[in-house]
């Protein structure tokens, strides 16, 4: 969750040749705002200020297709989409139209055609242990060194299952995944622990890396994406989510996407989120 300035793999519907203001038509009633389903506090994908990426790449295709942006949060833990995309109280209409990010094929939803795709990324400060290491393959060339190098990595995550796969769990430092703190931010584990020195990196997904690498100021972090490699998926692509049963809507959504890819990409860059081609080469 492009062919130079966006993620190769996306499906251009805009080929359908319909425009977002007909495609709007098949689905009734007639949408009267841009009603984004968000998490209050989501860093670097949303909060309640309007300041992420998320955000803005919401009030940009609202502005394109000509209608007002609204908000329903509801915090991205269990069943956010049941409490968001699909909440519905008797005689009221929906509360909102549109998860912002879903990975592609999501089974909750009607997954639309994907508008990035990012992957995880290993991220340490210069000047430390890992200074030179430009890849996975730098990294495990430490060999023995590596013994002395510790990894943040989120339980279940592909950075556990990297170390897990290579024989160096021991170089992890396990993080839990779900937290229950509403305004935990998972940039946390590069921004307080990392700085800190109480880990040597983090292996994190790349949106977190990019935003979080961008926000420490008086340390200058490296963040390295990560390739996939057999047994271990690193790179994956998201997509944005509509109710199943919205034909019209989605492909409204999906020509959105389309007919603004560039600058959907340039919000995503402006975040430093590393952006890679479905064979998870580097995007510049």
């Amino acid at each position: 969750m492009n062919a130079t300035l966006r993620v190769a793999g996306l499906a251009l519907v805009a080929a359908a040749a319909m425009s977002a203001a007909s495609a709007r038509a098949d689905d009734a009633p007639d949408r009267k705002s841009f009603r984004v389903c968000s998490d209050p506090a989501n860093l670097p994908f949303s909060n309640q200020a309007g300041e992420e990426f998320e955000n803005k790449i919401a009030e940009l295709l609202a502005g394109k297709i000509g209608l007002p942006l609204e908000y329903y949060y509801f915090p991205q833990r269990m069943n956010f989409v049941r409490n968001t995309l699909r909440f519905k109280l008797p005689d009221e209409d929906y509360r909102c139209d549109v998860i912002m990010g879903v990975p592609v094929g999501f089974e909750q939803v009607s997954a639309t055609s994907a508008y990035f795709r990012s992957t995880y990324a290993l991220v340490y400060a210069k000047g430390r242990k890992l200074d030179g290491v430009t890849s996975a393959a730098d990294l495990l060339a430490l060999g023995e060194k590596l013994k002395g190098v510790r990894i943040g990595v989120y339980d279940r995550s592909p950075g556990t299952a990297w170390l897990a796969h290579h024989g160096i769990v021991d170089s992890g430092v396990p993080y839990r995944m779900l937290n229950a703190r509403p305004d935990f931010y998972p940039g946390e584990i590069i921004e307080k622990d990392l700085v800190a020195g109480d880990i040597d990196a983090a292996i994190v997904w790349g949106p977190v890396a990019g935003y979080a690498a961008r926000r420490v100021t008086d340390q200058e972090l490296v963040v390295v994406p990560l390739k996939s490699e057999p047994g271990v998926k690193f790179d994956f692509a998201v997509a944005m989510g509509v109710r199943f049963g919205e034909p019209g809507w989605k492909r409204t959504i999906e020509t959105l996407i389309a007919e603004n890819q560039a600058q959907i990409l340039q919000i995503l860059k402006e975040y430093r989120v590393p952006l890679v081609d479905e064979n998870g080469n580097p995007i510049p």
